[in-house]
C-alpha cells in the first residue's frame, strides 16, 4: 500500500464522527429536489407523489412523462384510508410495499390486503397450458378484488392490457390503476390504453417504469392519505 493510500481518510469517517439520521437524508434529498426542479404544472398532491418518484431514481426528466387522471390523488387517498384491497403484478412490488407506511393511512392494513398471484401453482399451471405469461391469468383472478382496489403495475404489460380490457368489457372499476410497466413488447400500448380509459390512473408514458417507481407511488399517496386524516 502506497504512502498516499495510508494517509488517506475514508469518507465514511466524516459521517461516522458528524452522524446523520436516514430522516434528516430524506429531507435534505427533498430539500434538493425542489430546489433543483424545472417549473412545472403539477398540483400539489401530484407533485409529492413526482417528487418521490425522483426521489427514487433521481431523474428529473421524469416529470415529462408523468401522467395522472384528474381524480387520481382523491380516489387513491380514499381508498387507502378506506384500506382497499391492492394487487401488485408482481412479488418484487408486493414485497417492496411498506405495511408501516400503508398503516399510517389506516391501521387495518397487513400483508393479507396485498395480493399476487404470479407465483400460484394455477396459474402456472394455466399459464403453460396457454402459451401466455402468468401475469394474464394472475390478474384474471384478482378480479373480484379490483372493483374499487388499486392496481399497481410495475413489470407485465400484458397483465395491464389484460386489465384494460376487464374495464372495458367487464365494467371492473379500480380505485386507482397505477401504470407502469417497464421493456419494449406491449408496454407503450398497455399505458396509452388505459390512459384513455375513464378510470383514475397515474402512468409514466414511454417505455420506462418498474417496481420501484411503482411502489415510490403507492408509498407518497400512503403519506397524502395519513397528512389528510
Amino acid at each position: 500500500m502506497s504512502n498516499s493510500q495510508n494517509h488517506k481518510q475514508a469518507m465514511i469517517n466524516e459521517i461516522l464522527k458528524n452522524p446523520i439520521s436516514p430522516e434528516r437524508i430524506e429531507t435534505l434529498s427533498m430539500e434538493c429536489i425542489e430546489r433543483e426542479a424545472p417549473a412545472h404544472s403539477f398540483r400539489d398532491g401530484e407533485w409529492n407523489v413526482v417528487k418521490r418518484m425522483i426521489h427514487t431514481t433521481a431523474d428529473f426528466s421524469l416529470m415529462g412523462d408523468v401522467v395522472f387522471s384528474p381524480d387520481a390523488v382523491d380516489s387513491a387517498v380514499a381508498a387507502l384510508r378506506s384500506a382497499s384491497p391492492i394487487y401488485t403484478d408482481s412479488n418484487m412490488i408486493r414485497a417492496g410495499l411498506s405495511i408501516a407506511r400503508l398503516k399510517s393511512a389506516n391501521a387495518e392494513y397487513g400483508p393479507g390486503k396485498i395480493h399476487c398471484h404470479v407465483a400460484d401453482e394455477d396459474i402456472a399451471v394455466r399459464a403453460k397450458e396457454a402459451g401466455l405469461p402468468r401475469s394474464l391469468f394472475a390478474v384474471k383472478k384478482a378480479e373480484s378484488i379490483l372493483n374499487g382496489g388499486i392496481a399497481v403495475f410495475g413489470n407485465a404489460p400484458v397483465a395491464l392490457l389484460e386489465l384494460n380490457r376487464m374495464i372495458i368489457e367487464n365494467g371492473v372499476a379500480p380505485a386507482l390503476v397505477i401504470g407502469m410497466p417497464v421493456g419494449f413488447v406491449h408496454v407503450v400500448e398497455s399505458k396509452e390504453e388505459l390512459m384513455s380509459l375513464d378510470v383514475p390512473f397515474i402512468a409514466i408514458q414511454g417505455r420506462r417504469g418498474g417496481s420501484p417507481l411503482a411502489v415510490s407511488v403507492v408509498h407518497a399517496l400512503c403519506s397524502i392519505a395519513a397528512n389528510k386524516q
